[in-house]
């Protein structure tokens, strides 16, 4: 249950000054017959330190939830650890949340902003713009400025000394509060001023004290005790800037800390949980970002499961490295973005030609080349399908939010033992990196293991035509099971072989064992079917309906925006594909069939989901495309934007 002082209708609040922008009346949250406050004509903070600071005016936002909220500054000041802390106070306060980052290339320095959006219901994406706002300094602000959208029912909180207010915050509208973080920090707690933010935006957020408290203890633990003794003195010096000193120790005894049974975890961590209940025992990688928070996760967790992690020279290295792992045996997995995978090509061809089953996480950044390796992009799924030469059959996944990179990657080793192919998990920088607090997913489909070869059957041929495709794979030296084993094309004992009927009987061996396989109802998330005949689907705001189809990370905001649709009367479908291939063209034809009007949501610049749909003739030749290329991510606003205007929308 929700602690009852966790309240985004905000009350009085004491220490802070308050500024308004120019509208009136309670929906901007001043009370009816209260004056209203002169909009500012001034654009620096030292200006808005005139202002008193003991007035006791109504904060000028009144949301329900969820609540967005944002803290920024410089690289190395500590955004980050404060959105971690907050993360870490919503989960012990009772709600679910999201936590997104942002920071530049650079290894330190530059810009730096932790991004949460809170609520009681599980949340799919950030949403449309940042509610709350605390800068802790505006030297890189206008980095990032476009990642963190300003509404006039927004609020600003700036410290004074922070330097001179960016002309984009004037301009947006919000409200601003100046709050003095850096005296209370010296002050108080040793000059620590992102652990007074954590107070103050814990307090004007509605955040109970003792989960602040709490999640400041976990998320500092392994720093030492000293720290979180520090760290916490802080945190209650900035709520008792907006409460007052008198409510501290009340505030701090009323509300015990809920614990429930969710996890707060990140996608990268996420998909290491996936890959280990999957089996996976090996991992060789070479680090990349933002694949290399999921090595971290790794390489302490695989030794106590008897297993190993290694960290290879280069992406050629960790391929190969991984190939002869699984050849040998033992379930393998590498991780890498972008570029890492185009240098993996070639070893991802022998896998297909030796059936050697291994997983391959490509954690997607904005591209080509260096590209922007710290934002997010769907730009790798043409890469990921028809990057290898020749015919080369093999999966292609992606995870659908946080949670799900665990199934995903449970159920992508899963089929690789099964079918003896590798398989590509396409997840992204806006997984990866981010953190929620959510529930555990489902268990991953259980499969059959690896078919292994029977010791003492005689006249063993490792690459025999078989019903489903899949032939037994045998241990490396075991003793009547030998057979070569290498990248050219072959014949059934692996001999090689340049024959025509051998290399076609190779060929439809590859690709059977994928299209005979039934990958059950997990292919996709389907959701907003009304009647079980899918020609029953949707008969609403648009003749037919609308089918929204997307993948990946985008199904958050795809989600929210189908959520709002509906309920301004709109008959929504959506389908968020999780596996790409072999695509499962069948079952998704009936998914859409019905609806009268299909719209393809991705993050890339060409719509390359849309493309390759419309190849494997699936879509309807009236489907459209809404391509939005990172590095900004997808907002429901936009989505709805698209959807409204699909009348005039040309055909991509």
């Amino acid at each position: 249950m929700v602690p009852p002082v966790v309240a985004l209708v905000f009350s009085d609040v004491a220490g802070i000054a308050s500024t308004s922008v120019g509208r009136t009346g309670a929906r901007d949250g001043i009370r009816p017959g209260a004056s209203p406050i002169p909009r500012p004509s001034v654009q620096t903070n030292s200006e808005l330190a005139d202002r008193p600071h003991t007035r006791r005016d109504p904060l000028p936002i009144r949301h329900e939830r969820p609540l967005a909220l944002a803290v920024t500054g410089s690289g190395g000041n500590g955004a980050l650890t404060a959105g971690m802390i907050l993360l870490a106070a919503v989960a012990r306060a009772g709600l679910y949340g999201l936590l997104t980052r942002s920071a530049g290339p650079q290894i330190r320095g530059g810009e730096s902003a932790a991004m949460l959006r809170f609520g009681p219901e599980p949340l799919a994406c950030i949403g449309d713009r940042i509610d709350l706002l605390l800068a802790l300094d505006w030297a890189n602000h206008l980095r990032f400025s476009e990642e963190l959208p300003l509404a006039r029912t927004s609020l600003v909180l700036a410290d004074p000394a922070a330097g001179t207010l960016p002309p984009v915050i004037a301009a947006s509208g919000a409200a601003l509060h100046p709050i003095a973080l850096r005296a209370a920090a010296r002050r108080y707690c040793d000059g620590r001023t992102n652990m007074v933010a954590v107070g103050v935006v814990g307090a004007v957020a509605g955040l109970p004290l003792a989960a602040l408290l709490q999640g400041a203890a976990e998320s500092l633990a392994p720093k030492g005790e000293a720290i979180v003794t520090a760290a916490t003195a802080c945190i209650r010096a900035g709520f008792a800037v907006v409460h007052g000193e008198a409510t501290v120790t009340a505030a701090e005894a009323s509300c015990p800390p809920a614990a429930l049974a969710r996890w707060n975890i990140s996608g990268n961590e996420a998909a290491g949980l996936g890959a280990l209940r999957g089996g996976v025992r090996f991992v060789a990688a070479y680090p990349i970002t933002p694949a290399s928070d999921l090595l971290e996760w790794l390489a302490p967790r695989l030794p106590r499961l008897g297993g190993l992690l290694i960290q290879a020279e280069d992406e050629l290295a960790a391929i190969n490295m991984v190939i002869g792992s699984s050849f040998g045996g033992v379930p393998a997995l590498t991780a890498t973005s972008g570029p890492g995978l185009s240098l993996m090509s070639e070893g991802l061809g022998l896998a297909v030609a030796s059936e050697t089953p291994i997983v391959v996480a490509n954690v997607m950044r904005g591209g080509p080349s260096t590209g922007i390796p710290t934002k997010s992009e769907q730009a790798d799924l043409d890469l990921a399908l028809y990057g290898l030469h020749g015919d080369a059959p093999h999966l292609v996944l992606a995870p659908l939010d946080i949670a799900d990179c665990a199934f995903t990657f449970d159920w992508a080793t899963r089929l690789t033992e099964r079918l003896q192919v590798p398989a590509i998990v396409l997840s992204d920088q806006a997984l990866g990196q981010a953190r929620a607090i959510c529930d555990p997913p489902p268990a991953a489909p259980a499969l059959a293991g690896r078919e292994r070869a029977v010791p003492g059957a005689g006249g063993y041929a490792r690459y025999a035509a078989s019903i489903d495709g899949v032939s037994p794979m045998a241990v490396p030296g075991e003793p009547g099971h030998m057979y070569t084993a290498e990248g050219l094309e072959h014949n059934a004992r692996g001999t090689p072989s340049s024959m025509a009927a051998d290399h076609c009987r190779q060929l439809d061996k590859r690709w059977h064992k994928l299209v005979a396989h039934n990958y059950g109802p997990t292919w996709a998330d389907i959701d907003g079917c009304l009647d079980s005949h899918p020609a029953a689907l949707l008969t609403g705001a648009a003749p037919g309906g609308l089918c929204l189809i997307t993948w990946g990370s985008s199904r958050g905001a795809v989600v929210e925006a189908a959520e709002r649709l509906r309920r301004d009367g709109w008959l929504v479908r959506v389908i968020a594909l999780r596996l790409l291939a072999p695509l499962q063209q069948a079952a998704l034809r009936a998914a859409i069939a019905g609806a009268g009007a299909v719209l393809v949501v991705e993050l890339n610049h060409r719509g390359q989901l849309f493309r390759y749909l419309h190849a494997q003739e699936v879509l309807p030749t009236t489907a459209r495309v809404l391509a939005h290329p990172g590095p900004l991510p997808l907002r429901p606003a936009e989505i709805i934007a698209a959807v409204q205007a699909l009348e005039d929308a040309p055909v991509a």
